[in-house]
């Protein structure tokens, strides 16, 4: 009987403690020196397989595969400011926190949290603003590269596809490291009235949604959206929605608010937001003051 001391490198999933080796996609690190293949040479996995019937293992470490730099980005995720996306009957409206410009910042060149890509596409994120450049550049290129060779627009999952791709593609390229954002794209395909909502993650997962949120205290607007979402609901009754969702996390009213209403394109004035959060204000204001005399 040989005795060798081994390392298996398994994924979890692959490995079974009640069978005595794990074998598959095993990696023999150690062999023994006088193991010769029948060809004249070192043996390795293979010559093993085939050569040894009965040999002990004496040592087995199994190492758990993780992809710790994808854990990093969505944490950076988590850290970023929050966005929120709510479809209507007719409309996607897309809404996010902005944050506080500095005193001697100059605001003409703050970068927007919701960004156009096509004509009909828009896109907000939370997470590192740097990568998102570099995301948001690359998604517009392919919505140009589609429209100059297939002379029509692109489609809201093709390029949903596009984005998660590049976005996977870096968690496991050499040299690189995952996006650290996380992604909605709304908006409405070409002669289709049907509005479209969908997010990507820094590992490259996509999902379709009737309404989501992503960064900071995300958990807590998602909550708000499952109790209060209903299909189907008009322009300002979306509008709403996606504003009062903001406003659980965010403290400091319209002006630190972004919103946009796609139908296919249109942008709230600041003016505008101030409106439905005075409108808000005004039922909060009237739902405490019926609550006091239940009371």
């Amino acid at each position: 009987m040989v005795t060798f001391s081994v390392r298996v490198h398994v994924y979890p999933f692959l490995f079974d403690y009640n069978v005595g080796i794990a074998w598959l996609g095993a990696n023999i690190c150690e062999v023994p020196n006088d193991f010769i293949s029948s060809s004249g040479e070192s043996g390795d996995i293979g010559d093993i397989s085939l050569v040894l019937t009965d040999f002990t293992m004496t040592k087995i470490d199994i190492w758990v595969y993780n992809l710790q730099e994808v854990e990093y980005a969505s944490e950076a995720v988590k850290r970023g400011t929050c966005a929120v996306g709510v479809k209507g009957a007719d409309c996607v409206v897309l809404g996010c926190e902005k944050r506080t410009t500095l005193k001697l910042q100059d605001p003409r060149i703050t970068p927007l949290k919701i960004c156009k890509v096509d004509n009909h596409v828009l896109l907000t994120f939370a997470g590192l603003n740097a990568d998102a450049r570099i995301l948001i550049d690359k998604a517009r290129v392919e919505a140009q590269s589609h429209r100059l060779n297939l002379e029509d627009a692109v489609l809201l999952e093709y390029l949903t596809k596009y984005v998660a791709g590049v976005q996977q593609k870096y968690t496991q390229s050499g040299g690189v490291r995952p996006f650290g954002i996380a992604t909605m794209i709304a908006g409405f395909d070409l002669n289709d009235t049907t509005p479209r909502l969908y997010q990507t993650e820094p590992s490259g997962v996509y999902n379709s949604w009737k309404a989501h949120a992503i960064g900071r205290s995300s958990k807590t607007v998602k909550e708000f959206l499952e109790k209060n979402f209903a299909e189907g609901a008009d322009e300002k009754s979306t509008v709403k929605l996606t504003v009062k969702s903001l406003l659980e996390v965010v403290q400091t009213g319209a002006k630190n608010i972004e919103i946009s209403v796609l139908k296919p394109n249109n942008n709230l004035t600041v003016d505008e937001i101030s409106q439905y959060v005075a409108e808000i204000e005004a039922e909060k204001q009237a739902e405490a003051e019926k609550k006091k005399k239940k009371e």
